[in-house]
């Protein structure tokens, strides 16, 4: 049994922020092995139930739910920062030449235990990520997730056309690969699979065939993809695919979406689109310092919720300008706002926290299980310092309420808000 004490945030599982200035999170081991919270709350309330057991009082601090990454490229970490006249330029000058050297199995292996290291030291304890089409890469990264007791979810890209030598792959191999990877790590200890198209225009249909075939074998598996992030990329998707309805439609009609389905950005959708994510359970991966980054355009928050589809948020590295989910909040509140080519919106800070820790996780169909800070959740958590840098410290001094703190935190935070991130099944 471990009690903290400090400053709390969670939430309800529909959302709603709950929080205590003065908080107590006790956390238990399990039968499973697992550190998960037995309870949380206000310190007042519940500190007589554990009287006698040390605490390790985070004074000044605040501890948090573990942000979810739902979407970032593990191979693309020293992508980040390569300049680019828009999506498919970048991906033929830069994305494509650095994966193929994931080839080599010990190049993967030091890129994922530092990719590892660094989504810890900006407190995302779970993430979604892409591997490349090399079965080391999904070796490499799976093996630095489990040797950090990490929830990562990530498999071998598919992609046996439109790409250059050293990433395309060969359709059948590349579907027998799938499988064995799924057999070999999903459900491991912390880990799990995603059948993962790179995205529509680099899989022929016999492999989009085959990755919907192996999606209905093994129900359970995740998939993740992109879809109409990029106006240039969703005309080529109409000429490859002349019959489907639209660029999403091509994912259903291989039987690709359902629930554990997140696509990537999502950002040029119409009714129709929307309304098929929420009758097939699948979600959004909004991804702004990448939509902003690429010009790609503004993920449209209103029309998506009135449609009523999951959505959370994600760095998208590389095209992703940062790992920390401070800035993913800060850019996802401009996106929101902005007014000229769709519905502008205000998102409460409260929200964009929630859609980058348990909506996140609610999204993948981990609701109750990482994300949150609840009885019976995982103990994934950050405890972070609001006084990290001495403007932060300024500002949040002032601050009036929750929404005041959480909103000088997106805006003024940055990774040196991240005290220590803890992880439910660290010793």
């Amino acid at each position: 049994m471990h009690i903290y004490r400090g400053a709390l945030l969670r939430f309800t599982p529909e959302g709603q922020p709950l929080y205590d200035e003065d908080g107590l999170l006790a956390v238990a081991r399990t039968p499973d092995g697992r550190a998960r919270v037995q309870a949380s709350g206000s310190w007042a309330a519940l500190s007589p139930a554990y009287a006698g057991l040390p605490v390790q009082h985070f004074a000044g601090r605040l501890i948090a739910p573990g942000f979810v990454d739902l979407h970032i490229h593990y191979p693309q970490t020293d992508v980040i920062g390569a300049p680019a006249d828009g999506l498919l330029p970048w991906l033929e000058n830069y994305t494509f030449p650095h994966e193929q050297r994931f080839v080599d199995a010990a190049y993967s292996a030091e890129v994922a235990d530092f990719f590892i290291a660094e989504l810890l030291r900006n407190g995302v304890t779970t993430a979604l990520a892409f591997a490349t089409s090399h079965p080391a890469s999904v070796d490499a990264l799976m093996g630095a997730a489990q040797k950090a007791q990490m929830r990562l979810v990530t498999g071998k890209v598919l992609q046996d056309r439109n790409s250059p030598d050293g990433v395309r792959d060969a359709t059948e191999q590349s579907l027998l690969d799938t499988e064995a990877l799924i057999q070999r790590w999903h459900g491991v200890d912390r880990l799990g699979y995603a059948i993962t198209p790179r995205f529509a225009p680099t899989s022929s249909e016999a492999q989009l065939r085959g990755a919907g075939e192996l999606a209905a074998r093994y129900p359970d598996v995740w998939i993740q993809s992109h879809v109409a992030e990029n106006l240039d990329e969703i005309s080529w998707v109409r000429a490859l695919f002349p019959q489907a309805r639209s660029y999403l439609s091509v994912y259903d009609d291989f039987g690709l979406l359902r629930e554990r389905a997140v696509y990537a950005h999502c950002i040029h959708l119409d009714a129709e689109d929307r309304a098929l994510m929420r009758a097939r359970g699948a979600a959004a991966a909004v991804s702004p310092t990448s939509n902003l980054f690429l010009g790609s355009g503004f993920f449209d928050y209103a029309s998506a919720r009135e449609a009523g589809f999951a959505h959370g948020l994600a760095s998208d590295v590389g095209a992703g300008t940062s790992f920390s989910p401070f800035h993913t909040m800060l850019a996802a509140y401009a996106v929101g706002r902005e007014g000229q080519t769709k519905r502008g919106l205000s998102l409460a800070p409260a929200d964009l926290w929630w859609q980058h820790t348990g909506g996140a996780a609610a999204a993948m169909g981990l609701g109750g299980v990482v994300g949150n800070l609840l009885p019976g959740c995982e103990a994934d958590f950050v405890v972070l310092d609001p006084q990290a840098t001495p403007l932060l410290a300024r500002k949040t001094r002032a601050a009036r309420n929750l929404d005041e703190l959480l909103f000088a935190l997106m805006v003024l935070g940055d990774d040196r808000v991240v005290e220590q991130t803890i992880i439910s099944q660290a010793k």
